[in-house]
């Protein structure tokens, strides 16, 4: 080769830099997709750890807990805002279990009036809460109510292990809950969370509902019915019809007894006419079910957790469901 062309020395000192920058270029964008899949990695697993792969199975049997003395807040509103009552009740006792009562469907009910009851377990089965305790959570506002331990409810759990979990609860438990109380045209209200250790149980009583509606629900039916009320007795006055198809409403059992409730609409409810002992809404968790169909009309088979029988999976359904259209969206995310 001649000599005048041979490359220069800064010619050969630039392809070299230019070498290096591609080199270090492919190494920053091989690093960037290295972290990028290590940082997917990782929330996948905190998604599984969280319980994104666990198995939801619902069953009905014996309850989870004994019968409850708690420590609660009443909430009207969308249950995506009870998150401060849980941290409310967590922060007078942070040892004792959580609890929350969830009366309408989120589904069905505008998310302004739906309503729970959020607080702590004070205590369960014979033990009773002491005066210390109970004077404690009532300083800072909170009432306390009995639950009782129904013998026959439907359950299902699932992991507590991060506050995910309590989302991924919410989008794969409650659904399952309602494929499994409409599939076997059940009674069963209203929807209970507990948080105990690394569990979230989930629990809707077949038998004594009533029991487990705290004093402002039925408060809450007073209120939304006067204005019905009002309008029903005018219509009285005169001389209409009050008991068309479309405005009647007729009660077997209502959630404020205390045995198993079995409620019955007749054709063309509407949310008037409730009777006063009725703590529903016209879209509550009672109506998620059958009209008729109970724990009494399943049969038995093995037993629960707590050594009670437990339902047979395979139970014929009977009674007609209540609900006449499929569940929309969750709106709970809340929870």
């Amino acid at each position: 080769m001649p000599f005048h062309e041979l490359p220069s020395r800064e010619a050969v000192l630039g392809a070299q830099c230019r070498g290096h920058r591609a080199m270090s270029d492919l190494l920053l964008l091989g690093l960037i997709v290295g972290l990028t899949l290590l940082l997917l990695l990782t929330l996948l697993a905190f998604a599984g750890y969280s319980g994104l792969l666990s198995g939801v199975v619902v069953s009905a049997g014996s309850p989870p807990i004994r019968n409850v003395t708690v420590a609660y807040k009443f909430h009207v509103g969308p249950y995506s805002e009870t998150g401060r009552l849980f941290t409310e009740s967590c922060s007078v006792s942070p040892k004792l279990r959580s609890i929350a009562v969830y009366y309408d469907n989120p589904h069905m009910v505008p998310p302004e009036k739906c309503r729970c009851a959020v607080g702590s377990i004070l205590s369960e089965g014979e033990e009773s809460p002491s005066s210390e305790l109970i004077q404690l959570y009532q300083k800072f506002g909170f009432k306390v109510f009995s639950f009782p331990a129904p013998s026959h409810v439907v359950t299902a759990t699932f992991p507590y292990t991060s506050t995910l979990s309590i989302w991924l609860a919410t989008r794969r438990v409650h659904p399952a809950l309602d494929a499994y109380i409409k599939g076997r045209k059940l009674c069963a209200h209203p929807r209970l969370e507990i948080y105990q250790q690394d569990q979230i149980y989930f629990m809707c009583p077949l038998a004594r509902q009533g029991d487990f509606y705290v004093p402002e629900v039925k408060e809450t039916e007073r209120k939304s019915r006067g204005p019905a009320e009002a309008t029903d007795a005018q219509m009285d006055g005169t001389g209409a019809d009050t008991m068309s198809d479309t405005s009647s409403v007729s009660l077997e059992v209502g959630p404020g007894s205390r045995e198993t409730s079995a409620a019955t609409l007749s054709p063309g409810v509407s949310s008037r006419g409730w009777d006063d002992g009725d703590t529903r809404s016209e879209h509550s968790y009672s109506e998620s079910g059958a009209s008729g169909s109970s724990f009494e009309e399943l049969d038995l088979e093995g037993e629960g957790p707590l050594g009670e029988p437990r339902l047979s999976p395979e139970a014929e359904p009977l009674g007609a469901a209540k609900w006449p259209r499929e569940p929309s969206t969750p709106e709970k995310g809340e929870e």
